[in-house]
Protein backbone atom coordinates (compact mmCIF):
# COMPACT_ATOMS: atom_id res chain seq x y z
CA UNK A 1 0.00 0.00 0.00
CA UNK A 2 1.29 3.40 -0.69
CA UNK A 3 1.49 5.73 2.23
CA UNK A 4 -0.05 9.42 1.70
CA UNK A 5 2.46 11.74 3.20
CA UNK A 6 -0.59 13.61 4.45
CA UNK A 7 -1.24 9.79 6.15
CA UNK A 8 1.52 10.44 8.34
CA UNK A 9 2.31 13.71 9.86
CA UNK A 10 4.56 14.72 11.96
CA UNK A 11 4.27 16.64 15.31
CA UNK A 12 5.89 18.34 17.86
CA UNK A 13 8.70 16.05 20.33
CA UNK A 14 8.85 13.09 17.85
CA UNK A 15 5.18 12.38 17.72
CA UNK A 16 3.62 10.85 14.79
CA UNK A 17 -0.18 10.84 14.15
CA UNK A 18 -1.02 8.41 11.84
CA UNK A 19 -4.28 8.58 10.05
CA UNK A 20 -5.19 4.66 9.89
CA UNK A 21 -8.36 4.24 6.95
CA UNK A 22 -11.78 3.60 8.36
CA UNK A 23 -14.32 1.95 5.85
CA UNK A 24 -16.79 4.41 7.14
CA UNK A 25 -17.78 8.47 6.64
CA UNK A 26 -15.66 9.33 9.20
CA UNK A 27 -12.58 8.04 6.42
CA UNK A 28 -9.89 7.69 9.08
CA UNK A 29 -9.31 7.23 12.80
CA UNK A 30 -5.94 9.31 14.34
CA UNK A 31 -3.48 6.77 16.23
CA UNK A 32 0.00 8.12 17.49
CA UNK A 33 2.87 6.94 17.91
CA UNK A 34 5.22 8.58 21.47
CA UNK A 35 8.95 8.22 20.81
CA UNK A 36 10.29 6.63 24.04
CA UNK A 37 14.00 5.88 25.36
CA UNK A 38 13.41 2.80 24.00
CA UNK A 39 10.80 1.96 21.03
CA UNK A 40 7.38 3.75 21.02
CA UNK A 41 4.02 3.59 22.39
CA UNK A 42 0.91 3.39 20.62
CA UNK A 43 -2.45 4.87 21.01
CA UNK A 44 -5.55 3.15 19.33
CA UNK A 45 -4.24 1.33 16.37
CA UNK A 46 -7.89 1.29 14.46
CA UNK A 47 -9.77 -1.14 13.24
CA UNK A 48 -8.92 -4.60 11.71
CA UNK A 49 -8.99 -5.07 7.58
CA UNK A 50 -6.49 -6.08 5.02
CA UNK A 51 -6.70 -2.69 4.39
CA UNK A 52 -5.73 -1.18 7.64
CA UNK A 53 -3.21 -4.01 7.94
CA UNK A 54 -1.58 -2.84 4.96
CA UNK A 55 -1.58 0.27 6.25
CA UNK A 56 0.85 -0.21 9.25
CA UNK A 57 3.03 -2.81 7.56
CA UNK A 58 3.81 0.58 5.19
CA UNK A 59 3.61 3.08 7.79
CA UNK A 60 6.17 1.52 9.94
CA UNK A 61 8.62 0.62 7.55
CA UNK A 62 8.36 3.70 5.42
CA UNK A 63 9.16 5.70 9.42
CA UNK A 64 12.07 2.82 10.22
CA UNK A 65 9.97 1.40 13.00
CA UNK A 66 10.58 -2.41 13.09
CA UNK A 67 7.48 -4.24 15.06
CA UNK A 68 9.70 -5.01 17.83
CA UNK A 69 10.27 -1.15 18.41
CA UNK A 70 6.52 -0.54 19.86
CA UNK A 71 6.63 -1.44 23.17
CA UNK A 72 3.51 -0.58 24.47
CA UNK A 73 -0.55 -0.60 23.03
CA UNK A 74 -2.93 2.10 24.63
CA UNK A 75 -6.16 2.00 24.05
CA UNK A 76 -8.84 4.88 24.62
CA UNK A 77 -11.97 2.84 24.65
CA UNK A 78 -13.46 -0.29 22.97
CA UNK A 79 -14.94 0.48 19.66
CA UNK A 80 -13.68 -1.41 17.01
CA UNK A 81 -11.76 1.73 15.13
CA UNK A 82 -9.66 2.79 17.86
CA UNK A 83 -9.41 -1.31 19.81
CA UNK A 84 -9.84 -3.69 16.73
CA UNK A 85 -5.78 -3.99 15.89
CA UNK A 86 -4.60 -3.88 19.42
CA UNK A 87 -4.45 -8.05 19.70
CA UNK A 88 -3.04 -7.91 15.90
CA UNK A 89 -0.59 -5.60 17.11
CA UNK A 90 0.32 -7.76 20.19
CA UNK A 91 1.04 -10.78 18.35
CA UNK A 92 3.65 -9.12 15.89
CA UNK A 93 5.11 -7.11 18.72
CA UNK A 94 4.70 -8.89 22.25
CA UNK A 95 3.68 -5.65 23.88
CA UNK A 96 1.57 -5.12 26.24
CA UNK A 97 -2.06 -3.59 26.03
CA UNK A 98 -3.24 -1.18 28.16
CA UNK A 99 -6.75 0.04 28.24
CA UNK A 100 -9.58 0.58 30.99
CA UNK A 101 -11.36 -3.21 32.61
CA UNK A 102 -14.43 -1.37 31.89
CA UNK A 103 -13.44 -1.02 28.33
CA UNK A 104 -12.16 -4.78 28.22
CA UNK A 105 -15.23 -6.17 29.57
CA UNK A 106 -17.03 -3.92 27.34
CA UNK A 107 -14.97 -5.43 23.85
CA UNK A 108 -15.86 -9.05 24.71
CA UNK A 109 -19.42 -8.40 25.77
CA UNK A 110 -19.56 -7.44 22.14
CA UNK A 111 -17.66 -9.53 20.66
CA UNK A 112 -16.85 -12.53 23.11
CA UNK A 113 -16.82 -16.10 21.83
CA UNK A 114 -20.44 -16.53 23.61
CA UNK A 115 -21.63 -13.29 22.56
CA UNK A 116 -25.46 -12.32 22.90
CA UNK A 117 -24.88 -8.20 22.27
CA UNK A 118 -25.96 -8.65 19.14
CA UNK A 119 -29.47 -10.03 19.51
CA UNK A 120 -29.95 -8.49 22.20
CA UNK A 121 -29.65 -4.58 20.72
CA UNK A 122 -31.35 -5.61 17.52
CA UNK A 123 -34.48 -6.59 20.29
CA UNK A 124 -34.18 -3.11 22.21
CA UNK A 125 -34.25 -1.41 18.55
CA UNK A 126 -37.19 -3.31 17.72
CA UNK A 127 -38.86 -2.23 21.26
CA UNK A 128 -38.28 1.25 20.40
CA UNK A 129 -40.08 1.41 17.19
CA UNK A 130 -37.71 0.14 14.48
CA UNK A 131 -39.64 -1.43 11.49
CA UNK A 132 -39.13 -5.45 11.68
CA UNK A 133 -38.11 -5.67 8.09
CA UNK A 134 -34.72 -3.88 9.14
CA UNK A 135 -34.12 -6.61 11.92
CA UNK A 136 -31.85 -8.73 9.96
CA UNK A 137 -29.37 -6.00 8.18
CA UNK A 138 -29.02 -5.22 11.74
CA UNK A 139 -28.33 -8.03 13.01
CA UNK A 140 -25.83 -9.49 10.30
CA UNK A 141 -23.90 -5.66 10.80
CA UNK A 142 -23.61 -6.03 14.02
CA UNK A 143 -22.25 -9.63 13.67
CA UNK A 144 -19.76 -8.17 11.30
CA UNK A 145 -17.35 -6.52 13.69
CA UNK A 146 -15.84 -9.65 15.10
CA UNK A 147 -13.54 -10.38 12.68
CA UNK A 148 -12.23 -6.92 13.14
CA UNK A 149 -11.39 -6.63 16.19
CA UNK A 150 -9.87 -10.31 16.32
CA UNK A 151 -7.69 -11.83 18.35
CA UNK A 152 -8.84 -10.21 21.21
CA UNK A 153 -5.34 -8.88 22.87
CA UNK A 154 -4.33 -11.18 26.15
CA UNK A 155 -1.34 -9.71 27.73
CA UNK A 156 -3.94 -6.47 29.06
CA UNK A 157 -2.95 -4.37 32.21
CA UNK A 158 -5.83 -2.15 33.02
CA UNK A 159 -5.75 1.67 33.95
CA UNK A 160 -7.88 3.16 36.44
CA UNK A 161 -8.90 7.24 36.01
CA UNK A 162 -7.20 9.42 38.45
CA UNK A 163 -3.85 7.42 38.35
CA UNK A 164 -1.12 8.88 36.72
CA UNK A 165 0.24 6.81 33.81
CA UNK A 166 3.74 7.49 32.07
CA UNK A 167 4.59 7.63 28.12
CA UNK A 168 6.37 9.36 25.82
CA UNK A 169 8.74 10.79 28.70
CA UNK A 170 5.75 12.31 30.12
CA UNK A 171 3.66 11.78 33.40
CA UNK A 172 0.26 12.12 32.51
CA UNK A 173 -3.37 12.10 34.45
CA UNK A 174 -5.55 9.69 33.35
CA UNK A 175 -9.01 11.22 33.08
CA UNK A 176 -12.58 9.26 32.81
CA UNK A 177 -15.41 9.91 30.72
CA UNK A 178 -18.85 8.35 30.18
CA UNK A 179 -21.43 8.59 27.25
CA UNK A 180 -19.36 7.69 24.30
CA UNK A 181 -18.52 4.54 25.44
CA UNK A 182 -17.97 2.69 29.29
CA UNK A 183 -14.21 3.32 31.13
CA UNK A 184 -13.51 6.03 28.05
CA UNK A 185 -9.93 7.16 29.00
CA UNK A 186 -8.25 10.82 27.85
CA UNK A 187 -4.68 11.54 29.04
CA UNK A 188 -3.70 15.09 30.17
CA UNK A 189 -0.21 16.64 31.00
CA UNK A 190 -1.12 20.24 32.57
CA UNK A 191 2.54 21.73 32.28
CA UNK A 192 2.66 21.29 28.46
CA UNK A 193 -1.39 21.52 28.31
CA UNK A 194 -1.48 18.77 26.11
CA UNK A 195 -4.53 16.37 26.36
CA UNK A 196 -5.00 13.43 24.24
CA UNK A 197 -9.04 12.95 24.28
CA UNK A 198 -9.51 10.71 21.54
CA UNK A 199 -13.16 10.61 21.02
CA UNK A 200 -14.59 12.31 23.95
CA UNK A 201 -14.20 15.63 22.50
CA UNK A 202 -14.31 16.33 18.61
CA UNK A 203 -13.46 19.10 16.18
CA UNK A 204 -15.93 19.87 14.34
CA UNK A 205 -18.28 17.03 14.54
CA UNK A 206 -19.85 16.00 17.60
CA UNK A 207 -19.53 11.86 18.92
CA UNK A 208 -21.88 9.51 18.91
CA UNK A 209 -23.37 9.38 22.30
CA UNK A 210 -25.40 6.00 22.08
CA UNK A 211 -27.75 4.10 25.03
CA UNK A 212 -27.24 0.06 24.90
CA UNK A 213 -29.32 -2.55 26.64
CA UNK A 214 -27.55 -3.58 29.87
CA UNK A 215 -25.17 -0.04 29.93
CA UNK A 216 -25.30 3.24 31.44
CA UNK A 217 -29.27 3.84 32.05
CA UNK A 218 -28.56 7.58 31.05
CA UNK A 219 -25.66 7.72 28.47
CA UNK A 220 -26.14 11.25 27.85
CA UNK A 221 -26.59 12.63 31.52
CA UNK A 222 -23.17 10.51 31.72
CA UNK A 223 -21.40 12.77 28.77
CA UNK A 224 -22.82 16.05 29.85
CA UNK A 225 -21.35 15.45 33.36
CA UNK A 226 -17.94 14.21 32.24
CA UNK A 227 -17.58 17.37 29.75
CA UNK A 228 -18.15 19.33 32.83
CA UNK A 229 -15.81 18.03 34.31
CA UNK A 230 -13.62 18.96 31.69
CA UNK A 231 -14.10 22.68 31.00
CA UNK A 232 -11.68 23.57 33.83
CA UNK A 233 -8.38 22.20 32.16
CA UNK A 234 -5.86 24.21 30.72
CA UNK A 235 -5.44 22.53 27.11
CA UNK A 236 -3.29 24.55 24.69
CA UNK A 237 -3.64 21.24 22.17
CA UNK A 238 -5.96 18.56 22.13
CA UNK A 239 -5.12 15.35 20.22
CA UNK A 240 -8.49 14.03 19.60
CA UNK A 241 -9.51 10.28 17.77
CA UNK A 242 -10.42 12.35 14.37
CA UNK A 243 -9.75 14.99 12.79
CA UNK A 244 -6.78 17.01 13.67
CA UNK A 245 -5.35 17.93 16.83
CA UNK A 246 -6.90 21.57 17.52
CA UNK A 247 -6.78 24.41 20.22
CA UNK A 248 -9.34 26.38 21.71
CA UNK A 249 -10.32 23.29 23.91
CA UNK A 250 -13.17 25.11 26.20
CA UNK A 251 -14.63 26.54 23.60
CA UNK A 252 -15.38 23.17 21.77
CA UNK A 253 -16.75 21.62 25.32
CA UNK A 254 -19.16 24.31 25.79
CA UNK A 255 -20.31 24.37 21.96
CA UNK A 256 -20.71 20.48 22.33
CA UNK A 257 -22.81 21.09 25.84
CA UNK A 258 -25.09 23.71 23.59
CA UNK A 259 -25.48 21.22 20.70
CA UNK A 260 -27.31 18.69 22.90
CA UNK A 261 -29.20 20.64 24.58
CA UNK A 262 -30.29 22.57 20.87
CA UNK A 263 -30.77 19.03 20.37
CA UNK A 264 -32.99 17.62 23.10
CA UNK A 265 -35.31 21.13 22.85
CA UNK A 266 -35.38 20.00 19.10
CA UNK A 267 -36.90 15.96 20.03
CA UNK A 268 -39.20 18.04 22.35
CA UNK A 269 -40.24 20.66 19.60
CA UNK A 270 -41.13 17.00 17.13
CA UNK A 271 -42.70 15.12 19.54
CA UNK A 272 -45.23 18.04 20.48
CA UNK A 273 -48.51 16.74 20.76
CA UNK A 274 -47.62 13.64 19.45
CA UNK A 275 -47.32 10.00 21.27
CA UNK A 276 -44.23 8.78 19.41
CA UNK A 277 -41.52 5.73 19.29
CA UNK A 278 -37.85 6.49 19.41
CA UNK A 279 -37.38 5.10 15.49
CA UNK A 280 -40.35 7.74 14.30
CA UNK A 281 -38.32 10.70 16.21
CA UNK A 282 -35.13 9.29 15.27
CA UNK A 283 -36.82 9.15 10.93
CA UNK A 284 -37.85 13.22 11.94
CA UNK A 285 -34.16 14.24 13.20
CA UNK A 286 -32.07 12.46 10.80
CA UNK A 287 -34.78 11.14 8.05
CA UNK A 288 -35.49 7.92 6.57
CA UNK A 289 -32.28 7.87 4.68
CA UNK A 290 -30.49 4.92 7.11
CA UNK A 291 -32.93 2.81 6.63
CA UNK A 292 -30.47 0.74 3.98
CA UNK A 293 -27.61 1.65 5.86
CA UNK A 294 -27.53 -0.10 9.51
CA UNK A 295 -24.55 0.93 10.27
CA UNK A 296 -25.62 4.56 10.39
CA UNK A 297 -29.04 3.96 11.76
CA UNK A 298 -27.61 2.01 14.56
CA UNK A 299 -25.71 5.14 15.71
CA UNK A 300 -28.70 7.26 15.10
CA UNK A 301 -31.37 5.49 16.92
CA UNK A 302 -29.13 4.93 19.53
CA UNK A 303 -27.82 8.40 20.02
CA UNK A 304 -31.88 9.42 19.80
CA UNK A 305 -32.79 6.55 22.04
CA UNK A 306 -30.28 8.27 24.75
CA UNK A 307 -31.82 11.97 24.11
CA UNK A 308 -35.05 10.73 25.01
CA UNK A 309 -34.37 8.88 28.12
CA UNK A 310 -32.25 11.77 29.18
CA UNK A 311 -35.86 13.97 28.41
CA UNK A 312 -37.27 11.22 30.49
CA UNK A 313 -34.56 11.54 33.65
CA UNK A 314 -35.43 15.44 33.24
CA UNK A 315 -39.12 14.89 33.54
CA UNK A 316 -40.35 16.92 30.58
CA UNK A 317 -41.20 13.08 28.82
CA UNK A 318 -43.11 10.11 30.00
CA UNK A 319 -43.47 6.84 28.93
CA UNK A 320 -46.97 5.60 27.28
CA UNK A 321 -48.24 2.18 28.27
CA UNK A 322 -49.73 0.76 25.01
CA UNK A 323 -51.79 -2.23 23.59
CA UNK A 324 -48.68 -3.65 22.40
CA UNK A 325 -46.87 -3.97 25.65
CA UNK A 326 -43.29 -5.00 23.73
CA UNK A 327 -43.33 -1.17 21.83
CA UNK A 328 -41.78 1.88 24.28
CA UNK A 329 -43.37 5.20 23.46
CA UNK A 330 -43.09 8.64 24.62
CA UNK A 331 -44.86 11.89 24.97
CA UNK A 332 -44.48 15.39 26.69
CA UNK A 333 -44.98 15.52 30.41
CA UNK A 334 -47.64 18.55 29.69
CA UNK A 335 -48.45 17.80 25.97
CA UNK A 336 -48.97 21.10 23.73
CA UNK A 337 -52.59 21.71 21.95
CA UNK A 338 -53.43 19.19 19.67
CA UNK A 339 -52.72 19.72 16.31
CA UNK A 340 -53.94 19.05 12.91
CA UNK A 341 -50.44 19.14 11.39
CA UNK A 342 -48.38 15.95 12.04
CA UNK A 343 -45.01 15.72 12.21
CA UNK A 344 -42.87 15.63 8.40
Amino acid sequence: MEINPNNVIKLTDGWLQLKVPVPFSLKWVNSYLLPEQIGWTLIDPGLRTPATESFWTTALAVNSIRWEDIKRVVVTHHHPDHYGLAGWFQERTGAPVFMSQTAYEAAHRLWGDDEMFSGELTEAFLQNGMLPELAENMNENLLGFHVRVSPHPRDVTFLEAGVDFRMGGLSWETIGGEGHAPGHLSFYHAESGRLICADQVLPDISPNIGWMPGGDPDPLGSYLGSLRELLPLRVETAFPGHRAPFAEFQKRVQELLDHHERRLLKMMELIGSHTLTAFEVCELVFGSRYRDNPHQLRFALAETIAHLLHLERRGTLVRVETDSAELIRYRRRNPLPPSNKKPD
